[in-house]
């Protein structure tokens, strides 16, 4: 079979969330499957690191997706004659997007319908496209993969597709996230939060995040114990938000916040693997990456009670309401205090963490496409 990929999202040092979903279930299958030809298209020029395998053929195509207007017709115009050209038998997207224009059956990953329920927190040109599109693009595919049930029945309610269209593959988490020496720990602490412990936020900083919501809980938290520790902030800036400025800078606990920006794997999973835990109290997410990554770490986790993220921490997280700091300062209380409650999620931790790997999502993914075939 020759498979067209859009491969979009790969690009070398930016890899995020869907990113990373791409560039590790896409190394798996192509390398696992030398019997199919893989085209992958790229908006700009691409890495050869992306290049996984001798069965794939990398085609740089224009122009680069920066904007939802440049990305429908990029879809709608532009690949429509490519899959054409080069007699693809099937076309997949790692990413939801699709082109609605083409005879050849489509398969996509839809991670979750964020824009459908929290549309306060994209701006407007976004929106329009994403609600415009995304319907379409559902109905368009042969089959769809997502990675949580919970967004399975989402996509289920939201578009009125067929539950037995849609497959659940679920995310993994890198090889790398692993627990690290106590020593190696006091050294991290040492290096970015001058020797202090400290608690840490991992995602883009985007207001569906809600990263407001989570500074002034710590700055509750704070107030209450008096602690030295600190609160780490890993993430590049998606969309400006005036409600997170006024919030970091509303306290005289500001200078205990260390925004890091976006970094490099070994770098985060030594932040992960140090903290006393993991604070990803987010509005709304299809999966949650961050949580697995630190429980594979063996660092607890503060997370939501609502959406995919009770499925994805189990019995092994502290779940909260993101709408009220309180709880949220309670829970970074509680595992601040109380060294056995750590020790139990750290434990339960590793054990939930063992359900989700990159291996497992990618042959759960071939299946899918396999249906396709």
């Amino acid at each position: 079979m020759r498979i067209a990929v859009n491969t979009r999202l790969l690009i070398k040092n930016k890899l995020e969330g869907i990113g990373w979903f791409t560039y590790e279930t896409l190394k798996r299958i192509t390398q696992a499957h030398p019997e199919h030809e893989f085209f992958f298209l790229f908006d700009r020029k691409f890495s050869d690191d992306f290049i996984f395998s001798h069965n794939i053929t990398p085609i740089k195509l224009f122009p680069p997706t920066r904007h939802p207007l440049l990305t429908e017709f990029y879809f709608r115009k532009v690949l429509p004659p490519v899959l054409k050209k080069i007699k693809a038998d099937i076309f997949f997207s790692p990413d939801g997007w699709v082109p609605v224009k083409t005879n050849i059956p489509v398969h996509t990953v839809i991670h979750d319908l964020n824009f459908e329920h929290f549309p306060q927190f994209l701006p407007k040109y976004a929106l329009k496209h994403y609600r415009k599109c995304f319907p379409q693009y559902a109905q368009k595919a042969s089959r769809i993969a997502t990675v949580s049930e919970y967004t399975k029945q989402d996509i289920h309610k939201t578009y009125n597709i067929p539950l037995e269209k849609i497959d659940v593959v679920y995310n993994g988490a890198n090889e790398i996230y692993s627990p690290i020496p106590e020593k190696e720990q006091q050294e991290v602490k040492n290096k970015y939060a001058n020797g202090e412990d400290y608690f840490i936020f991992v995602s883009s900083i985007h207001p569906r995040k809600n990263l407001e919501n989570t500074l002034t809980a710590f700055y509750e938290f704070k107030e209450k114990t008096e602690s030295n520790a600190k609160f780490i902030i890993v993430g590049s800036v998606m969309f400006k938000s005036d409600s997170v400025n006024k919030a970091l800078n509303s306290s005289t606990h500001k200078k205990d916040v260390i925004f890091l920006g976006h970094i490099d794997t070994e770098t985060l999973h030594k932040l992960l693997a140090s903290a006393v835990a993991l604070l990803y109290v987010s509005f709304f997410e299809g999966f949650g990456i961050p949580i697995v990554e630190a429980m594979k770490c063996g660092t607890p986790v503060v997370t939501s009670n609502v959406t995919s993220m009770p499925e994805v921490a189990g019995n092994a997280a502290l779940t909260v309401n993101p709408h009220k700091p309180e709880e949220i300062a309670d829970a970074i209380e509680k595992i601040f205090s109380d060294k056995d409650l750590r020790t139990k999620l750290i434990r339960l931790g590793l054990k939930q963490s063992e359900k989700f790997s990159w291996e497992k999502s990618a042959n759960l993914l071939w299946k899918s496409i396999n249906k396709v075939l």
